[in-house]
């Protein structure tokens, strides 16, 4: 089969996602043209080349709405002939755009394809795109009469069914910032992030949302942040313990991967990082909501014929601290390899942006450290999740 390789991946920095934040002031689309550009030219690549630029948006109301991939592609002087398509799998939008884009590498239908996702979560807030409506109808109301539940008590029910306590989850929330932090110090993000011009005369290079001082005592004093008077009700046996201290912060932000054939790239002079080994997606309890990495991970790792073990690095998308714990602790492996760089709770999970956020935090990762196969998943609004397994070149 033709081999679907990755040759760059880049990102904004993230930027706190509220008036005032550091990428607040910069229009979503100009905030995704900026990883385009950059993608071409680090890379030398004429932009008539792509045959289709696929983007994760779950926003996708106001400025973030009619196809923000194909409105980014003009906004960054890429030629008119270059198509692009918005896709919403929710938190996993973009790690599915990468999974669309490598699959139509592999057969056949692409040479080249841009893969990537924004979210600007200061100016499109989450739930803007409901516009106060309801989003389910009767039918799912009938399968599920007393009603979904939002992300945040579906952490707070995974904390409580895998037995993390508060104590639990603000260690894990305060190593991710120590982690991010040690990187960044280290320059280790800097060959991923792409600085973005805010205004006429400043630059945003850093991300805004990683706090190097924060600790499991500082966080213990954060307020719990879902038990409202109707989930205490219905839920009056639930141990509240999720904070903004240890969930992902709304935030700002976009990334890209440059997906081709691994013939394209020898043809061009381009060099491959990685390669796709395999790519999975799972379907999970709704109400539960985040617990599909879980299955997803099992699916992808018998896909590729490997174990947990021969894993180098894992990416676990820390919506919630409950979610790479529940993860670890039913599939096994090593707390050292997961979220080796600290993950959203100090990066930032911009929605739609965070799939390839990850991938190519990953494999910055493995590049430094010469591990040779990684995985990510995350888990996904309605109770999915995506999972994928690269192979560093």
């Amino acid at each position: 089969m033709r081999q679907a390789v990755i040759v760059d991946i880049v990102r904004t920095p993230s930027g706190k996602g509220k008036p005032g934040g550091a990428l607040s002031g910069v229009h979503p689309v100009d905030l995704y043209a900026t990883v385009l550009r950059a993608l071409a030219e680090r890379n030398g690549l004429d932009p008539v080349r792509v045959e289709d630029v696929i983007t994760g948006c779950v926003g996708q109301a106001g400025q973030q709405a009619l196809n923000i991939g194909r409105h980014a592609v003009l906004a960054a002087g890429w030629p008119e002939s270059v198509p692009a398509t918005t896709i919403d799998r929710q938190c996993g939008s973009s790690q599915q755009a990468v999974h669309f884009a490598a699959q139509g590498v592999m057969a056949g239908a692409y040479d080249i394809v841009v893969a990537g996702g924004v979210e600007s979560m200061s100016r499109v807030p989450m739930g803007a795109s409901t516009m106060g409506q309801d989003p389910q109808g009767p039918g799912l109301a009938r399968r599920y009469p007393e009603g979904l539940v939002n992300q945040g008590v579906s952490a707070e029910l995974i904390a409580q069914k895998w037995g993390l306590s508060r104590e639990r989850l603000d260690e894990y929330s305060a190593r991710s910032h120590r982690l991010a932090a040690a990187t960044a110090e280290a320059g280790g993000f800097d060959h991923e992030i792409v600085p973005v011009t805010v205004g006429d005369d400043r630059r945003s290079a850093e991300d805004e949302t990683i706090r190097a001082a924060t600790s499991p005592d500082s966080l213990a004093g954060l307020r719990t942040a879902f038990d409202v008077p109707d989930m205490r009700e219905r839920f009056p046996d639930l141990d509240w313990r999720i904070t903004a201290g240890n969930s992902s912060p709304l935030t700002d932000g976009a990334s890209a991967a440059l997906i081709m054939g691994e013939d394209v790239a020898a043809r061009l002079g381009l060099r491959p990082r990685a390669r796709f080994h395999a790519f999975a997606v799972a379907g999970d309890d709704p109400m539960l909501m985040l617990t599909a990495p879980i299955p997803a991970t099992r699916l992808v790792l018998e896909r590729a014929g490997l174990g947990i073990d021969a894993i180098d690095a894992y990416e676990v998308n820390e919506a919630f601290a409950p979610v790479p714990l529940a993860w670890l602790a039913e599939v096994g492996g090593d707390l050292e390899k997961l979220n080796p760089r600290g993950g959203a709770i100090a990066l930032g999970h911009p929605l739609g942006a965070s799939g390839t956020r990850l991938m190519g935090t990953m494999l910055n990762h493995l590049e430094a450290t010469g591990g040779r196969y990684g995985l990510q998943t995350m888990c996904e609004g309605g109770g999915m999740a995506n999972a994928t397994v690269i192979e560093r070149l």
